[in-house]
């Protein structure tokens, strides 16, 4: 299982999805109605030890799944539960979150070639170049984790009845916190910046074989 999952030793391998020890949840809902992705803005490693021990282990913003870039599929929290990803809890409560490994926005470090994103992780590969929210530079989703996302994505609408339809796009829609299907959390508020535009949204939809949202 490699050694990103060493310290977490884990219960179960089916294919590449693997079942973490479950992370702290705020109840149950087995009702879901949406799919929400987000990035992680850190390495995994990093990220599973925050969510892990931060707030002396009760840290309360646990995703359902994290997808590393060489795609594996981690499962840290039940389809039937929920966190408080967000302040709203009817969006948490109704939705199944997945958050990718993803280094988000970036910038280029002082008297290097290198980049760095918010907490100064450095970042030597390619980067995708685009103006929005005030960033420039971005890390680049893999397609590796455009390809289990897109299985994963089709695995839960078909277990929990989640419509297939995506917004398609990054951008902030109002009401969408109704919206039945797969959004991203840049689409709930100009703050987040996940997912960014480095993610390939029309290779998604063609993923998952779905209409987009008109």
């Amino acid at each position: 299982m490699g050694q990103l999952l060493k310290d977490y030793l884990i219960l179960i391998e089916m294919d590449k999805t693997y079942l973490l020890e479950e992370f702290k949840s705020e109840g149950i809902h087995k009702r879901k109605s949406q799919i929400i992705l987000c990035h992680t803005s850190r390495e995994v490693n990093e990220y599973l030890t925050s969510l892990k021990f931060r707030y002396n282990g009760k840290y309360n913003k646990i995703p359902h799944y994290v997808i590393t870039k060489n795609g594996d599929v981690l499962n840290t929290l039940r389809n039937n539960k929920f966190s408080n990803i967000f302040e709203e809890e009817k969006i948490n409560k109704n939705s199944i979150v997945i958050s990718l490994e993803n280094l988000g926005w970036l910038e280029r470090k002082p008297l290097s070639s290198d980049y760095i994103n918010w907490n100064k992780s450095i970042y030597k590969g390619e980067v995708f170049e685009k103006k929005w929210r005030d960033y420039f530079f971005w890390d680049f989703y893999s397609e590796q984790q455009m390809e289990s996302l897109s299985e994963l994505c089709k695995e839960i609408c078909e277990d929990l009845e989640i419509s297939k339809r995506c917004t398609g796009h990054n951008t902030k829609i109002e009401g969408i916190k109704n919206f039945e299907g797969i959004v991203s959390r840049s689409n709930f508020d100009t703050r987040f910046t996940d997912l960014s535009p480095a993610f390939d949204f029309e290779k998604f939809l063609k993923k998952i074989e779905h209409e987009q949202l008109s």
